[in-house]
């Protein structure tokens, strides 16, 4: 019931912002306000930019309707606290019939993206016993069904996912890709969003510090720094080694002709 009522006003507040703007342009920007907000708070190499982005937005708009925008944001975050298992912003884009139905724009239903988590989830306590933490990536992630439902099933599998999972995201559209950042960081998942075509430019190592790429503020937490910092030493130590392997090779090797062509001269004389 408390469900349908935060969607319930979460609808009132769009109706009443489109009497000025237009519906669509109304959800982009509240998205990207939200997104903006939950990035400045904890990213802070693309501070400035995303601050331009949210003052470029928030300009357009009265006070009235910017205490509209903070009202959205309470009921997002308040309804995906009284139940994770959901979502929210998917549900709501859908009933404002704001999905594009002619390049195919369908989200999974939340029933169906359970399922799948359950399936993808069976063996899991015995794979985070073994490396310690695992991924999941969605690389046409819409809202974050798909990742949410899979965060739920760790979660009722008695692993705790805020330390144990990183969580990928990429959707070629940014408003979609964003709804996916702030549910998952108001989830508490761990992990980035891409906004980019996934067949054209998917995501590639090191790509966490560039401008499409948004960083929830769990990633930032002690605990995956400390992953991240072990991680790039273990690298460090492996290209050494690759290093230290590959001269060794190379000087076998010119030994190795070296001796070939002294014994060759010898055979000669």
């Amino acid at each position: 019931m408390k469900t349908f009522e935060h969607k319930r006003n979460m609808i009132r507040c769009v109706q009443k912002l489109s009497r000025s703007h237009e519906t669509h342009k109304v959800w982009s920007d509240f998205i990207t306000i939200t997104a903006c907000a939950i990035s400045n708070s904890c990213d802070k190499h693309l501070f400035e930019k995303r601050e331009a982005l949210y003052m470029r937005c928030i300009q357009q708009y009265n006070p009235e309707d910017l205490d509209l925008f903070a009202e959205m944001i309470t009921i997002t975050v308040v309804a995906l606290d009284e139940n994770p298992e959901q979502d929210f912003l998917g549900d709501i884009f859908e009933e404002l019939n704001l999905h594009n139905v002619r390049v195919g724009q369908f989200f999974t239903p939340y029933s169906v993206a359970c399922l799948m988590a359950a399936i993808n989830t069976l063996n899991l306590k015995e794979e985070i016993e073994k490396k310690g933490v695992i991924s999941v990536n969605d690389c046409c992630c819409g809202a974050g069904c798909m990742l949410i439902a899979f965060a739920n099933e760790v979660r009722k599998s008695g692993i705790n996912y805020q330390q144990h999972v990183l969580f990928v995201a990429q959707d070629i559209s940014m408003t979609i890709a964003l709804m996916c950042y702030i549910q998952l960081s108001l989830l508490g998942c761990a992990g980035y969003v891409k906004v980019g075509d996934s067949l054209v430019a998917p995501l590639v190592e090191n790509e966490e510090l560039t401008e499409n790429i948004w960083i929830t503020p769990m990633y930032f937490c002690e605990v995956w720094v400390l992953r991240r910092n072990l991680a790039q030493i273990m690298k460090l130590i492996t290209n050494g080694r690759d290093e230290c392997m590959n001269e060794k090779e190379k000087i076998l090797s010119e030994d190795s002709v070296e001796g070939d062509e002294t014994v060759e001269g010898e055979v000669s004389a």
